[in-house]
């Protein structure tokens, strides 16, 4: 759940954006919309000076309006207001700043909540993701059965780049990719874009922006049963080759590795300039968010999403308490020097024991709690 600078070219906050047409009836003053449309639903992320990132009440909002439509319409759909983002994710300053405080943690723990709802809805679900796509808009759209990407779509799990990991079930869907794809993402923090993320399994169809209308207009007019055809029928991805598939070979062999450690020893044996700058990418991100997140995709490979998203909320918990996600949102957020001091420096002073206290039970009382029939099967 992030949201911040990735680039100069990708602005944390737009001052204008294009906006799509809405409906007069529909207030513009909030941040979640949500609109019926006959036997069917629309919910609209509305906050496109802030890329539409979430906060607590946006989830609580989109739980309300999912829970109530899941008996009483036959099909969801939910995108972002604008043409710059779907949700680049939460307001991590703001987090970090109020520390392990019980907000910090309800924001974690209903968000984890509202993953887990997304990914065993009872009816189609329909993410629009066009746009920058992260952290917290991941989790709104990657476990739900459908999502459809755009030539703007841009997706990325940066979050060891600020001393977090890749939550909101980050362990659940990251090792479901093809072979160690999820990894390398979870890692590096690469973006994907448009078509890409498509061919990457992240999402289920492709479509050029200027159908997103006529596209939404066809589904809210069409049966449940015919929703899949309606999708395959403005699915226009390409057979241009995916953007890492050159890459792939070396990907599966520097990071099927036992642990960071020899990701890192692996890279350095081969010099080429996909390794050199693999290696120099690794270097900048926090040592311990590499290795805790090399352990949380391991784990997440064989556990349902509800026991992830609980896995993923003891670790945030511990992070709250001690961890480089601070230090990380300072350089990058706060004081945007670019110059994190990560503790430790290097991901060989990380220790076993070190990995271990951001996966340890919570006291008493404190675990995330989720309905067992949440339990899921694998979408991607």
């Amino acid at each position: 759940m992030v949201v911040f600078r990735l680039c100069n070219s990708v602005p944390r906050i737009v001052k204008q954006v294009h906006m799509r047409p809405m409906s007069a009836a529909m207030s513009t003053d909030k941040t979640v919309i949500a609109t019926d449309h006959g036997d069917k639903g629309v919910i609209t992320l509305n906050r496109p000076k802030a890329l539409n990132a979430i906060n607590l009440d946006m989830v609580r909002q989109i739980y309300g309006h999912l829970k109530r439509w899941e008996d009483t319409k036959s099909a969801v759909i939910i995108k972002g207001v604008g043409d710059k983002s779907f949700c680049a994710g939460g307001d991590v300053r703001a987090v970090v700043e109020a520390g392990p405080t019980e907000e910090s943690k309800a924001f974690f723990r209903e968000e984890y909540t509202l993953n887990a709802l997304i990914g065993n809805y009872k009816i189609p679900y329909i993410a629009l993701i066009d746009g920058i796509t992260m952290g917290g808009g991941v989790g709104l759209s990657v476990h739900g059965k459908y999502r459809v990407a755009t030539e703007r779509t841009m997706f990325a799990m940066p979050e060891t780049q600020i001393g977090l990991f890749p939550d909101v079930g980050g362990s659940y869907f990251l090792p479901r990719l093809t072979g160690k794809l999820g990894l390398y993402l979870g890692l590096t923090g690469f973006r994907l874009k448009g078509e890409d993320v498509t061919k990457a399994g992240i999402a289920t169809h492709y479509c050029n922006s200027d159908q997103l209308d006529k596209l939404e207009e066809a589904l809210l007019s069409s049966s449940k049963d015919d929703i899949r055809q309606v999708l395959d029928k403005f699915n226009s991805c390409s057979s241009n080759e995916f953007v890492l598939a050159k890459d792939m070979d070396q990907i599966n062999k520097h990071f099927d590795k036992a642990g960071v450690d020899d990701i890192f020893e692996s890279l350095q044996g081969e010099e080429n300039a996909w390794t050199q700058k693999t290696l120099q990418t690794l270097r900048k991100m926090s040592p311990r968010s590499l290795k805790v997140t090399h352990q949380q995709l391991l784990f997440g490979a064989t556990l349902s999403l509800v026991d992830c998203l609980k896995m993923e909320y003891r670790m945030v918990v511990r992070f709250l308490e001690d961890s480089d996600f601070k230090e990380g949102v300072r350089a990058l957020l706060i004081d945007k020097d670019q110059n994190p001091k990560w503790v430790p420096p290097q991901v060989e002073q990380v220790t076993e024991n070190q990995v271990n206290f951001y996966f340890g039970p919570l006291p008493a009382g404190e675990e995330l709690k989720l309905p067992e029939e949440n339990v899921v099967k694998s979408k991607l």
